[in-house]
């Protein structure tokens, strides 16, 4: 497998893994801080506890963050998620979907700039697809919502952006950075019950600590050892999945059937995903076979 191809696979299953959160948040149930804390928690802690067993199993070292640049991930990894859930709290679900869509483009933009890596054609073509595909799925529920929460969905967009293009920059192995950064949220959500005088509440907080024990630490793992291999925008365009795979995992277990807008557009976006995939591979394949290899 060339490193390309791993990249794609890594950030592919990263995503599908993802893709879980929403229906795992709403089996768990309960007020949002409280499923912050539980879910956030659990992969701090699933990170401490995976880090241990692979040291024993490997028997080496393994650096849990890899200096500044570990812990700077992990506080935006952090950060990332404290946005994201003050805007859902905020405004309209679909505008959140909607302003998180240009994650792709804001990561091309600065994965150019800071990194001089121009996207290819397809990598465009690509990530507009994709805009239009997610477009089609929220059309009917955006509206003029809160522009504070619109805010911090624009600032999880731009956060998700940044850590990618850190993340491509240093090809460190930061793959524990995103569960460690789970400390930030968790404090901050047991800081605001505890303001609240109010205990930790969830329907059923299994499925919270399943999240994050388990789903958690194999999508964030996934996403952010991904721009190892391939470039920065790639993988972001693997954290829209969840906007189309969510719906389908909420129909069969909860039985609520997508619109045909969600049946459109997530197929448009599965299939540009699909074509970027093929056509990246081939292309890779056409390079290996037309470069020159020494004689023995």
């Amino acid at each position: 497998m060339t490193p390309h191809a791993r990249g794609l696979l890594l950030t592919a299953i990263g995503g599908t893994a993802l893709s879980f959160d929403i229906p795992m948040i709403k089996l768990g149930g309960g007020d949002p801080w409280s499923a912050m804390l539980l879910r956030s928690g659990s992969a701090f802690i699933a990170a401490l506890v995976i880090w241990q067993i692979a040291q024993r199993l490997t028997g080496r070292t393994i650096i849990l963050l890899p200096g500044r640049v570990g812990y700077a991930i992990a506080g935006i990894y952090g950060l990332t998620v404290v946005a994201f859930v003050i805007a859902v709290m905020n405004t309209d679900a679909a505008n959140v979907a909607f302003i998180i869509a240009f994650t792709p483009a804001f990561t091309a933009l600065m994965s150019w700039f800071f990194l001089k890596e121009r996207p290819s054609l397809a990598t465009v073509l690509t990530i507009l697809a994709m805009m239009v595909a997610v477009a089609i799925i929220v059309a009917d529920g955006l509206r003029a919502g809160n522009l504070f929460g619109d805010m911090f969905a624009l600032a999880a967009s731009l956060l998700i952006s940044s850590v990618i293009t850190i993340s491509r920059a240093s090809r460190a192995d930061v793959g524990f950075a995103p569960m460690i950064g789970g400390i930030v949220p968790a404090l901050i959500a047991a800081i605001v019950l505890g303001w609240q005088g109010a205990p930790v509440s969830a329907d059923n907080a299994f499925w919270h600590v399943f999240n994050g024990v388990v789903l958690l630490p194999v999508a964030y793992w996934c996403l952010a050892t991904g721009p190892k291999y391939i470039s920065a925008p790639e993988v972001s365009m693997f954290y829209l999945l969840e906007t189309v795979l969510a719906p389908v995992w909420v129909w069969l277990i909860f039985a609520e059937a997508p619109t045909p807008a969600v049946l459109l557009g997530g197929a448009l976006l599965i299939g540009a995903l699909g074509a970027h995939a093929l056509w990246q591979l081939n292309g890779a394949g056409h390079r290996a076979q037309s470069s020159p290899t020494k004689a023995p």
